[in-house]
């Protein structure tokens, strides 16, 4: 599939064909009721496995699996991850495309290990070497796991939404996730949208739920793990993510580069690690901000340096929390002209 030109997706056979609105209802009214029970996954796993560490169990009786969150850009993915692991692997910001590997996070429960999968958000609005990139990321993700979460904005859709749907294959389960749900004040408008969303795809579960909410969290390990086949462990017990502590680095820096130059700064800017040595406790990491233009430089350095003295401050106080020991952080800021749209160069920055 070329992921830049996504063709419209055939849609499922219409509702009243394929199941009753009947049993949409008892599906809404059964999701909705579930929010105030923690659902156990298959393997037994409740919400205080969540929180104790279990010996680990023999090999043929582990269950684990790879599952996808997709989604349009911003829609809280990687808000989504984060609360899952239950520790920060994925940055996140209020500006589009924050997301830009596919990162893996871990979390095993009972005998379950949930592999999930954070992928960009498909992007449909601009056509550069980097957003190639992060579409073939997505495309690579969604065609290689055992559980797909579409995740969208409670009782909204639109083309962007619409995109990611069309990636998705038929025979990979999907999870309709409703995520916000908190902010929806008239619950009796969600039933005709599960049902129009229920046409467009045939959703295994709807799961109602607001990632920043525990219960909800604890309820959808439940829902994913009936999904996940019986085989061996991918991972350490223990382990959170498959990313290096360079590359938490990078993405760091880059996330408060972001949020501390707002709208302002174009989204092609990134970040490169020069260097990242470890003495005993101490860490000495040497990163570059790359941007494509003189004026985006001065942006970040700000007057007399004060912008980029703060990136590094909260970007050094946030990596000596997540390496529990000291870090010396240099960050430099550097022009590359035309990077974004450069594909050798994308990839020599290290995207797929």
């Amino acid at each position: 599939m070329n992921p830049g030109k996504a063709g419209p997706k055939k849609l499922p056979p219409p509702i009243e064909k394929r199941q009753g609105s009947a049993e949409l209802d008892a599906m809404l009214a059964g999701a909705l009721s579930s929010r105030d029970a923690v659902l156990p996954a298959a393997n037994q796993a409740g919400p205080d496995s969540i929180h104790a560490a279990a010996q680990v169990p023999p090999a043929a009786e582990q269950r684990c699996g790879l599952i996808a969150i997709v989604g349009k850009p911003n829609v809280g993915k990687s808000t989504l991850l984060n609360a899952l692991v239950g520790q920060k692997i994925s940055i996140t910001s209020r500006k589009a495309q924050t997301t830009r590997h596919r990162i893996t996070g871990v979390r095993t429960i009972g005998v379950t290990q949930f592999v999930f999968v954070d992928t960009p958000g498909f992007q449909t609005r601009h056509g550069n070497a980097l957003n190639r990139s992060l579409n073939r990321t997505v495309v690579g993700a969604v065609n290689d796991v055992d559980l797909i979460v579409f995740v969208v904005e409670a009782g909204q859709f639109n083309l962007a939404d619409a995109k990611v749907l069309a990636l998705l294959p038929e025979k990979t389960p999907a999870i309709l996730l409703a995520n916000k749900f908190d902010l929806i004040h008239r619950r009796a408008e969600i039933a005709p949208w599960l049902r129009s969303m229920q046409e467009r795809h045939d959703f295994a579960e709807f799961v109602p739920m607001s990632a920043n909410n525990a219960k909800d969290i604890e309820r959808l390990f439940g829902i994913c793990g009936k999904y996940l086949p019986l085989q061996p462990w991918m991972y350490g017990a223990e382990e959170l993510t498959d990313r290096s502590e360079r590359f938490m680095a990078a993405e760091i820096i880059r996330e408060k580069l972001f949020r501390l130059t707002g709208d302002e700064l174009p989204y092609t800017s990134t970040v490169l690690i020069d260097k990242y040595e470890e003495e005993g406790n101490l860490r000495k990491i040497a990163a570059t901000i790359v941007v494509e233009r003189d004026g985006h430089k001065g942006m970040i350095i700000g007057e007399k340096g004060e912008k980029l003295k703060r990136i590094g401050t909260e970007a050094r106080h946030e990596l000596e929390a997540l390496t529990g020991g000291k870090v010396f952080l240099e960050i430099w800021v550097k022009v590359r002209s035309g990077w974004a749209d450069d594909d050798a160069r994308v990839k020599t920055f290290g995207y797929e």
